[in-house]
């Protein structure tokens, strides 16, 4: 890798390359209309590489960046932040997200980058859960959440009749008011918008039980993981089915996620994979097609082992292609599934991003692009950047994403 770039947030400090061109940018109308006309193009761009339609370019999805990285770029682009109100800043106390709200601020963030796209989802807006007695939606701990390996609520359960009385959350408490309108803003920016339910129910049943307790108890106490596992579906059924019906005809594609791989391979093995997850995302994903979307699925780590499998059970879409995990390799993944899927992801942000240089990022960005061809959309190997990604990498990864 190349000599890492500082961190030039104050604009004296700037100098030249990126920052120039930038300030060139806000002045020079011939400029601002072409951006604008390409962001305008972002929905229209999105849609035909679905459709497996030529498109004029690969289009590009900056992510949804980390709070901390947000705060970085949207004070470089001078965009200013929606302040939380107290019903969010409660219920971030219970997320594990690592980005704080998802709102008018990404879309600005979006056309200054060029992005393509945006994800908005009831469960990336911290003020859609609106419990009277602001109990959270998943009440999986009995104290504060510190680790994945935590005890949940049901680390000791082994009877199914304590699973079946748990007081499960009621989709009903679910305000979809603050998303629609986002949505309908990006939209009206000319951005396609992936969205639904996020539907990690492999997360939500780790920290049921605690995440070691649960690979353990799929061995010990199958019907006990079967039977949470399930809940937390039937809650997801039927909060995907409220969030369609209000909101399905202004998404280009669903998307939901469950991290399945680690750094070498993946979490569970096939066999459990087929009995304990592959029942319920097939239950979520045919619910998804009934509404006529497309299906995106994110999923970290080591998977090319489950992808075949993923596409047998219809996705149409497979987000971020973690470039330095096993076996994910853009010219395997190429060879065995570009025809298959559409492809978003791949820009590596283990190494790539945060240390390398501008030119760099751009030459890794043409590389993809040949590789994968027209069904592939630019954007990070996961898509929370950290805060340790430059301006200037992302800047350089946009510009050769829409090349």
């Amino acid at each position: 890798m190349g000599e890492h770039f500082a961190y030039p947030w104050d604009a004296a400090e700037r100098g030249s390359g990126w920052a120039a061109r930038y300030d060139e940018y806000k002045t020079n109308q011939t400029i601002t209309k072409e951006r604008k006309a390409h962001v305008m193009r972002g929905k229209q761009i999105v849609e035909s590489i679905y459709r497996d339609v030529q498109p004029e370019n690969n289009g590009f999805w900056l992510g949804n960046p980390s709070e901390k990285a947000k705060q970085l770029y949207c004070a470089y682009f001078g965009i200013e932040e929606e302040a939380l109100t107290e019903i969010e800043k409660q219920n971030l106390q219970n997320s594990v997200l690592t980005s704080e709200k998802i709102g008018k601020a990404d879309v600005e963030l979006a056309k200054a980058l060029n992005s393509d796209l945006l994800w908005f989802s009831p469960e990336v807006d911290p003020g859609a859960w609106r419990h009277p007695d602001g109990k959270p939606m998943w009440d999986c701990f009995q104290e504060k959440r510190i680790s994945l390996g935590q005890n949940g609520v049901f680390a000791e359960t082994e009877d199914v009749a304590e699973v079946e009385a748990f007081d499960w959350p009621d989709p009903k408490y679910l305000d979809f008011t603050q998303t629609m309108r986002n949505i309908d803003y990006a939209q009206e920016a000319g951005l396609a918008v992936l969205g639904g339910m996020w539907c990690p129910f492999f997360h939500v049943a780790c920290d049921f039980f605690g995440m070691e307790n649960y690979f353990i108890k799929m061995h010990t106490d199958p019907d006990v993981v079967l039977a949470a596992t399930e809940h937390i579906t039937e809650f997801y059924l039927e909060a995907n089915k409220r969030c369609f019906d209000a909101m399905g005809n202004r998404l280009t594609s669903a998307f939901f996620g469950n991290d399945l791989g680690s750094q070498l391979s993946l979490l569970v093995s096939n066999e459990f994979f087929d009995k304990f997850i592959a029942p319920f995302m097939k239950k979520l994903i045919d619910q998804m097609k009934s509404y006529g979307l497309k299906v995106t699925m994110h999923s970290c780590g080591a998977i090319f082992d489950i992808i075949p499998r993923l596409i047998d059970l219809g996705i149409d879409a497979l987000h971020p292609l973690q470039a330095k995990a096993a076996n994910m390799q853009p010219e395997k993944l190429a060879k065995e599934f570009k025809n298959d899927l559409v492809l978003i992801g791949g820009i590596d942000t283990q190494e790539l991003l945060p240390f390398g240089t501008p030119q760099e990022v751009k030459d890794e960005v043409r590389r993809l692009k040949d590789i994968f061809g027209s069904r592939y959309i630019v954007s990070p190997s996961h898509e929370a950047l950290l805060e340790n990604v430059s301006i200037e990498n992302v800047v350089a990864m946009s510009e050769a994403a829409v090349e």
